[in-house]
């Protein structure tokens, strides 16, 4: 959510930004949103005036009843509560005038970084560079679940009477090679300096309103019944959650935490052929990674959050690329944001398995996260968030890249020792 302040006195700019995030049906939002700006402060000025007359007048009362002067102070009294049943009326129409502004600010777009490429859709995200040289093998490479069904790693079938489409049994050396990508995820993750942490699984909903689009938030979340709680569809959202209504000393700051924890996603929408099996799921887990920073450093911090990913695909023989995303593919909250692509050698490209964005203040603003600079002084904090990595899409890539014509795969030395040693399964 941007400044409110900041759209009062730059109206064009942030329709200009619109225009570029192609979302030209929220024009009108923009005057919209100024119109009754003004007419809240209307009320609220007099309000306050309201109030400030009726200290007076409660004082001249007083003096009038001290002197006799009955008639006099009644009929001031009378005015107070004249003034008072006004008030009331100003102060629900401030709120009601106030709870609209808050709703249409929080779907006007957050202004993109000008580094950022303007185009429609993701057809339009810009390749920035390649990672590793990509590998065609001579050889065929099955679909990742025939892979994995060889070695009896996989049971679609039994999970689908479990629990339906979009699940999945995980077996044997299959699944101890998820866990142990998790495993070393996060060691990795602490060894660059982050804080590891666990966090829970479901959030309220002023949280997933604080740290995602309304939009984002209808496809992806699963509603508890008859509760105020949502399944997380990623753990960015409960560790940004965590500094929610805080005020964080400047001198404390960056904030660098890598966490784990399961997903869910409904994951609505027609799915292509290529995501099938594990590609696109309900449930995953994954190691993430955020940042709560000074606004500063956040473009510092944007830039190492993706290269740590792409590190960690390195450190596994995964040829990767990074492509920044374009104006009409971010997130009405992103200022900047670059997916992390693994090679395929089984379709010959690549394919998405981390996301890193930038979001400026716009979480802050949404969830009261503040910083005290050493003048004593207030601001928003900036905050960032990046996939470390998400299995199974990640194993996709590892078992493809790592795939050998007998149909064993090879264990790179990073990830030996998370599984007991191996050096290969078959």
């Amino acid at each position: 959510m941007i400044d409110l302040r900041f759209l009062r006195e730059n109206p064009d700019v942030v329709k200009e930004n619109i225009k570029k995030k192609f979302q030209d049906h929220k024009l009108p939002l923009v005057d919209e949103v100024i119109d009754l700006d003004e007419q809240s402060r209307k009320a609220k000025q007099e309000a306050d005036a309201l109030r400030a007359n009726r200290n007076v007048i409660s004082k001249q009362i007083g003096a009038l009843m001290g002197q006799g002067k009955k008639d006099e102070a009644m009929a001031l009294k009378e005015q107070v509560q004249k003034d008072a049943e006004r008030l009331t009326e100003l102060e629900a129409q401030e709120k009601e005038l106030q709870e609209k502004v808050t709703k249409i600010m929080m779907t006007i777009p957050n202004i993109i970084d000008p580094s950022v490429p303007i185009g429609e859709d993701d057809s339009c995200n810009v390749e920035i560079q390649k990672y590793g040289e990509p590998v065609v093998p001579e050889f065929e490479v099955p679909y990742h679940t025939e892979i994995m069904e060889k070695f009896n790693g996989i049971d679609l079938d039994a999970a689908g009477k479990v629990a339906g489409n979009g699940f999945y049994y995980l077996m044997g050396d299959i699944a101890r090679l998820h866990s142990a990508v998790i495993s070393y995820a996060r060691d990795f993750m602490i060894d660059r300096g982050f804080t590891y942490c666990i966090p829970p699984y479901m959030i309220r909903s002023n949280v997933v309103t604080g740290v995602m689009s309304f939009d984002e938030m209808e496809a992806m979340m699963y509603k508890i019944e008859g509760e105020d709680l949502y399944l997380i569809g990623t753990s960015e959202h409960s560790m940004i959650g965590k500094f929610i209504d805080t005020i964080n000393e400047e001198e404390k700051l960056p904030y660098t935490l890598t966490s784990y924890s399961p997903c869910f996603r409904k994951e609505k929408g027609a799915h292509g052929i290529e995501e099938r099996g594990v590609y696109r799921i309900h449930q995953f887990e994954k190691q993430e990674m955020i940042v709560v920073c000074k606004p500063e450093e956040s473009m510092e911090w944007y830039d190492k959050l993706w290269q740590n990913t792409v590190d960690l695909f390195r450190s596994l023989d995964i040829p990767v690329r990074t492509l920044e995303c374009c104006s009409g593919d971010l997130a009405d909250l992103k200022v900047k944001s670059c997916d992390v692509e693994a090679w395929s050698p089984r379709q010959k490209k690549y394919f998405e398995v981390g996301s890193c964005s930038n979001l400026g203040d716009a979480q802050a603003r949404r969830l009261k996260i503040r910083v005290k600079g050493k003048d004593g002084n207030k601001y928003f904090a900036h905050t960032l968030n990046n996939t470390v990595v998400a299995p199974p899409r990640m194993i996709i890539a590892f078992l493809e890249n790592n795939l050998n014509a007998d149909g064993s795969v090879n264990i790179p030395k990073a990830l030996q020792p998370y599984m007991g040693g191996k050096t290969i399964i078959k």
